[in-house]
């Protein structure tokens, strides 16, 4: 009895050693390094919102002292001109809900599909999550805007990535379909017509066909997981392509692109029919090298979120709907070549 106590005294010892080992020096500089990242993306956050609010005193203040300053008649004018402008602004932006909601309407019925895979939360930490939850709500914005949007699809919207989803604005109003299962029974029938878009594809994708439903994996791992959606698609037995990036430009030592990037380079692409011109507008410039033509495969993969690609994102990706907060409508787009997704 005493020995099978001291056994398990020693199993229970070496369990309590094990999980008090150190992390290694490599782990804990990559640790330190993401710790001193949240707490300065924390310290921006917070100076961004005191000084939208200082703004948001001054310009208030600011229309007082005018109004102040002006007569009776002249202050009543200014006000009604005021009322009118803000009056077709929301015309305005009643009018572009209105065609955006057509769009997707019309992509709904013969768009191309476009599958954004959900079903690897379990692998993702609550940050990726968080993040990868805002990159799905910038594929919508983007999507939305877009002349010619695809319809798309969430698949694996259960667990975390689901709860985090459902905390997004104006989420349940999406144009948008959101299935609890996986792809392969949300389109029960049509395994042969599904694409599974991954770097390590040996297969280049030269046109989207219509007739296919090309699939993207929803991870944000930080590069721990290499392969996996590879890995998936051969096991499923469904086929899997890459984009043709390498065709057109070499990539610097970051190759992996965002689920929002991915998104939008297919949709420039569906409106121009040129992977060129679609690559050249969304990757960002600091993840090129040069143009080449037998440049380095680098694709979409399951890979890395890159921190600055989603800051990028925020600035570009502008939700203009009346169901979003006023909040998310006041991001500027930006267009310059010096500034890319």
């Amino acid at each position: 009895m005493e020995a099978g106590e001291q056994k398990d005294q020693n199993t229970t010892g070496d369990a309590t050693n094990s999980e008090q080992q150190p992390f290694s020096k490599n782990k804990q500089k990559k640790l330190l390094k993401q710790q001193r990242f949240e707490a300065k993306k924390a310290e921006k956050k917070a100076l961004m919102k005191e000084q939208k609010k200082k703004e948001g005193e001054r310009k208030r203040k600011e229309w007082q002292d005018t109004l102040e300053s002006l007569p009776e008649e002249e202050r009543s004018k200014l006000i009604e001109a005021r009322k009118g402008l803000r009056k077709e602004r929301m015309e305005k932006r009643s009018e572009e809900k209105e065609k955006k909601i057509e769009r997707l309407t019309r992509a709904k019925e013969n768009g191309q599909k476009i599958v954004i895979d959900l079903e690897f939360s379990h692998l993702m930490s609550s940050n990726e999550i968080n993040s990868l939850s805002q990159q799905i709500m910038y594929c919508y914005a983007v999507n939305g805007r877009s002349p010619t949007p695809a319809h798309l699809w969430l698949t694996g919207c259960s667990g975390g990535i689901g709860s985090q989803l459902q905390m997004l604005p104006g989420f349940d109003k999406w144009i948008i379909e959101k299935e609890n299962g996986s792809y392969i029974e949300a389109f029960q029938g049509q395994k042969s017509n599904l694409v599974y878009l991954t770097a390590d594809s040996e297969t280049v994708l030269d046109i989207l066909d219509c007739s296919k439903i090309y699939i993207i994996g929803g991870l944000v791992d930080r590069n721990r997981c290499k392969g996996i959606t590879m890995k998936k698609a051969q096991e499923q037995e469904i086929q899997t392509a890459k984009l043709p990036i390498g065709n057109y430009l070499k990539m610097s030592s970051s190759q992996v692109l965002t689920v929002n990037q991915v998104i939008e380079i297919l949709l420039k692409f569906l409106e121009t029919r040129d992977w060129k011109e679609s690559f050249f507008q969304v990757i960002p410039l600091r993840k090129r090298c040069e143009t080449s033509s037998k440049a380095d495969d680098g694709v979409a993969e399951e890979g890395d979120t890159d921190e600055k690609d989603e800051q990028d994102s925020k600035k570009r990706c502008v939700e203009v709907d009346a169901e979003l907060p006023e909040k998310l409508d006041v991001l500027p787009k930006l267009t310059t070549d010096t500034q890319p997704l």
